[in-house]
């Protein structure tokens, strides 16, 4: 297949997919990988589209094959690690953002799939710094604040949790007080 081929497969599945025709995208795709096997980027293209089919699997085998293609590639290993915790390997996962993080330090979304996956290995010490690494990337994302509230809640440590409920009150009350609520601590005023 030429470039002026390939060129033309690739449009015809992202009009495809633009309309909502994803089985004649998917064709495409597969027209231009039985040419070329090792496109990374349309092996990847397919990846995403099994995983917005719930085929976590199919789509983690994908993710595999750019990762082993492009090994600097961040973004390979950060949708190997959402997918894996999707699986719920969580140990696989924390090693995948380890990759992305070691290519891209600041990652700030490898950085909160790292500390979920770590919550959920029940690893809470080794949860905090990186959680508060993710805060200081993304100040006003309350998820990883709240993360980091139950977190620091769960490590016995109330006091810390009611700070982060009150900074949380500055600019997503709701979610400030929803942490109150499943910690009985104490929400800050609402405006």
């Amino acid at each position: 297949m030429n470039r002026i081929e390939r060129w033309y497969w690739l449009q015809v599945a992202a009009w495809s997919l633009v309309v909502g025709m994803k089985e004649p995208a998917m064709r495409c795709y597969e027209r231009v990988l039985a040419a070329d096997p090792d496109d990374a980027k349309v092996i990847a293209a397919v990846g995403f589209r099994l995983a917005q089919a719930g085929r976590w699997r199919e789509a983690l085998a994908r993710f595999d094959r750019v990762a082993a293609l492009e090994p600097s590639d961040p973004e390979a290993h950060f949708n190997r690690g959402f997918l894996l915790q999707s699986l719920n390997d969580h140990a696989s996962a924390v090693d995948a953002f380890d990759r992305t993080l070691a290519l891209v330090p600041g990652h700030d979304r490898a950085l909160y799939g790292k500390g979920l996956s770590l919550i959920a290995l029940r690893r809470l010490d080794e949860a905090v710094p990186v959680l508060e690494k993710n805060t200081k990337l993304q100040p006003m994302s309350p998820y990883g604040w709240y993360q980091l509230g139950r977190v620091q809640f769960d490590r016995g440590k109330p006091e810390k949790t009611q700070t982060i409920i009150d900074h949380l009150g500055k600019f997503e009350p709701k979610i400030a007080a929803q942490l109150a609520r499943e910690t009985g601590l104490t929400a800050p005023p609402q405006p």
